[in-house]
Parts: C-alpha cells; sequence; structure tokens
C-alpha cells in the first residue's frame, strides 16, 4: 500500500469522525445551563426583547435545523459569534492559539531530547545505578501536580530570584522564550518520566529481538546495532504514545496557562466558561477535538513512513 493510499483512506475515516464531534460539540451548547439569549439580552430584557434574539440567532428553530445551520456554517469556516467581545469565534481563536502552539512545540523541544538521553541511559545497563536513578526521577516526576509545580516555580524562580517572568507571552520570539520558560519546563518534567518510562521499556525489549541477534550474527558492531536496528524500532510506541501526550497537553492547557496568566486558548476557555460565552467554549471544544485527530493523523502518518509495515 503507497504511503498516498494510506493518506487518503485516514482522511476519509476521520471524515466520519469530524461530522461525530460537530455533533457532539454543537448539543454541549444545548446541555448547558442558561440560555444565551438572555444572557445576551440582559437581566432586564422583556420576554419579547429575548424571544426577537432567540430569533436571530435561530435558537426558536428545531434542533434538527439548528444542526444543518451550524455544520453548513462550519464548511464555510464560520464557528459563529462571541456574546462578550461580539467578534467572531474564528478570530478569536486565531488570536490566542498561537501561544499554545508556541508553548506546545516549546515542551516538546526541552521533552524529546531529554527523554531520548534518559532512556538510552537507562536502557544500556538496566539495574545499574544509573537506571535507578533515573526511574525514582520518573516516579518523583509523575507524582507531582503539575499545577502545583507550576505555582511553586512561579514563586521561587519568579517572584523570589526574579529570573523568570510570572506572567505573559512576551514580545518577539527571544521574549516568548524568556515568558514561557518557565510554563513549558514545569510541562516537560511531567512529560519526560511517562515518555522515557515507555521508551526504557521498548529498547530493553527490542535489545533481546531475533533481527538483533542476526544482526550480530553478521558482525555489525554493538553501536551501528544499537542506532541502526533498536532505536528505530523501540520509538514507534513511544511516538504513538507523544502524539497522544501532545494532543492532551493542547487540551489540558488551561492548568499552565491560568498558574502562569498565558494569554492562550486555555485562558480563553476559563474565560468564556466564567462568562458563559457559549459559541466561544462550542469552538474551542471543536478546536481541541480536531487537533487530537489531527495529531493522531500525524503520528499515524509518521509511523508508516518509518515502519512501511504499518501500511498493511
Amino acid at each position: 500500500m503507497s504511503l498516498l493510499f494510506l493518506v487518503m483512506r485516514r482522511l476519509f475515516q476521520l471524515s466520519g469522525v469530524l461530522i461525530g464531534i460537530s455533533v457532539v460539540t454543537f448539543l454541549l451548547l444545548h446541555l448547558a445551563p442558561g440560555d444565551p439569549a438572555r444572557l445576551l439580552a440582559g437581566a432586564r430584557a422583556t420576554p419579547e426583547t429575548i424571544a426577537a434574539i432567540r430569533a436571530e440567532y435561530g435558537l426558536d428553530q428545531p434542533l434538527w435545523r439548528q444542526y444543518a445551520t451550524y455544520f453548513l456554517s462550519l464548511l464555510g469556516g464560520d464557528i459563529g459569534q462571541s456574546l462578550r467581545f461580539q467578534r467572531s469565534v474564528s478570530e478569536l481563536i486565531s488570536q490566542f492559539m498561537w501561544p499554545t502552539l508556541f508553548l506546545t512545540g516549546y515542551v516538546m523541544v526541552l521533552a524529546v531530547p531529554t527523554t531520548v538521553a534518559l532512556a538510552i541511559a537507562s536502557a544500556r545497563k538496566p539495574g545499574s545505578a544509573a537506571d535507578q536513578a533515573i526511574r525514582i526521577i520518573g516516579i518523583v516526576g509523575l507524582t507531582i501536580p503539575v499545577f502545583w509545580l507550576g505555582i511553586m516555580m512561579s514563586r521561587f524562580f519568579g517572584v523570589a530570584l526574579g529570573w523568570f517572568p510570572v506572567s505573559g507571552y512576551g514580545d518577539g520570539f527571544t521574549g516568548h522564550l524568556h515568558h514561557l520558560f518557565l510554563p513549558a519546563l514545569s510541562t516537560a518534567i511531567w512529560l519526560v518520566p511517562v515518555l522515557t518510562q515507555s521508551l526504557r521499556a521498548a529498547l530493553i525489549e527490542k535489545t533481546t529481538a531475533d533481527f538483533v541477534t542476526a544482526a550480530r550474527a553478521q558482525g555489525a558492531s554493538e553501536r551501528e546495532i544499537f542506532w541502526g536496528t533498536i532505536l528505530p524500532n523501540a520509538v514507534l510506541p513511544t511516538l504513538n504514545l507523544l502524539g497522544v501526550l501532545v494532543a492532551f497537553m493542547i487540551g489540558g492547557a488551561i492548568i499552565v496557562e491560568t498558574v502562569y496568566a498565558v494569554p492562550g486558548l486555555g485562558s480563553l476557555m476559563v474565560s468564556s466558561l466564567l462568562g458563559r460565552d457559549y459559541y466561544v467554549v462550542q469552538g474551542l471544544t471543536l478546536v481541541f477535538a480536531c487537533s487530537t485527530v489531527l495529531v493522531t493523523l500525524a503520528v499515524d502518518l509518521i509511523s508508516a513512513f518509518i515502519d512501511p509495515r504499518i501500511r498493511l
């Protein structure tokens, strides 16, 4: 099976998933407490005013007709109109998504090389002092809540020492790196132990595989076997786990962005929930769900490129 055919098949399969996501996000708006028309009209609005607003936004129509209108708008790139800001939800998401994407990429830059280095050091000599130390540090990292670690690092490195800002996004690339270092580091400290344990277990498992024994019998050096055979075959399970965690970070950016007051999608979600801006919450839910689907698709394609057997 060619890689192009695999891409087309995956996209066709995901189309049904995306339609299902649109149904769920649409129904979430109607299950949420409160009335968007009453919220928009104000507490002292008359029933006639509320009815007029419901008619203007199509809230008086049958549910199936509202979904049809919503789905057709989605196809045209229109997610809705913010009740608080009186702006397009698409414009708001475009404005707030860059800090979240930059933070996610920053975490990857910090976490991936560290994971590879620690997993290799641990797997080359299982049971050694270095292996035990890495595993203990990993367990400690897993047990520390991200929000608590973020608060402690913010108070110590930001407030007490004054080395890093404790809020905002900064100006320019270097400003972004400076302002988002603590949020990225606190997230990476949680992420690295999960990935390290996965990659370490895969490396140890592949060491005794038949193809490794065959490579040794052919006279290949241990260095060639490890970098050319063991590591490429062991990285796939961790790559799939990384894709899941990246999607989780995008959707779970609420915690870190709230602690460090980063103006990203997580902060927008919190303010929209508190302000009952239903259409923004609906749009963000859709974006988070679609980002999970797209990250999963990207990981599938990368895995198929690395290992042609997956294409079958």
